[in-house]
């Protein structure tokens, strides 16, 4: 068998690769932002309810978190944007690439936490219950799993 048909990759310059994996990357963005814009909002509206004046300190506590770790999330998840438009036409997609990469996983890690203490105040203002910790940790294992376990499993698997 001759070098040639052994390939089993794209046959692609580097270029085209970068190309390919921008666009692949910005849809996995549009997913992540829709939802982290959604629950930010929402979140940025919490403090104007009479509910929340009742809240205690460490229900407000988890609520201003929750709120920065919202906003964090959203600038990480629309970096890889900015960063195509401020480097667009330089001749560097490769490394842009990476770096929107990068901040995409940065703000999956934030949109888990957002979405983790969220989960927390929203189940300690609903049941005021002793289980809700374990029902909290019971989403973030599904959110391990679902998020990271399975595509490194599946990578670690399935590539040579």
């Amino acid at each position: 068998m001759t070098e040639k048909e052994r390939r089993t990759g794209r046959d692609e310059t580097a270029d085209e690769r970068a190309d390919r994996m921008w666009s692949e990357l910005i849809q996995e963005v549009r997913v992540a932002q829709m939802g982290v814009q959604i629950l930010f909002g929402f979140l940025l509206t919490v403090v104007f309810t009479p509910k929340y004046d009742t809240l205690d300190d460490t229900d407000q506590t988890i609520y201003i978190v929750t709120v920065v770790l919202g906003a964090a999330a959203t600038g990480a998840l629309i970096g890889p944007v900015s960063l195509h438009r401020l480097v667009s036409g330089r001749r560097i997609k490769p490394m842009a690439v990476e770096w929107a990469s990068r901040l995409t996983f940065v703000g999956l890690i934030l949109l888990l936490a957002t979405t983790t203490c969220s989960l927390l105040l929203i189940l300690r203002v609903a049941t005021h219950d002793g289980y809700v910790p374990w029902l909290v940790s019971g989403v973030v294992v599904w959110y391990l799993v679902c998020w990271f376990v399975l595509p490194l499993w599946t990578r670690h698997r399935y590539t040579e």
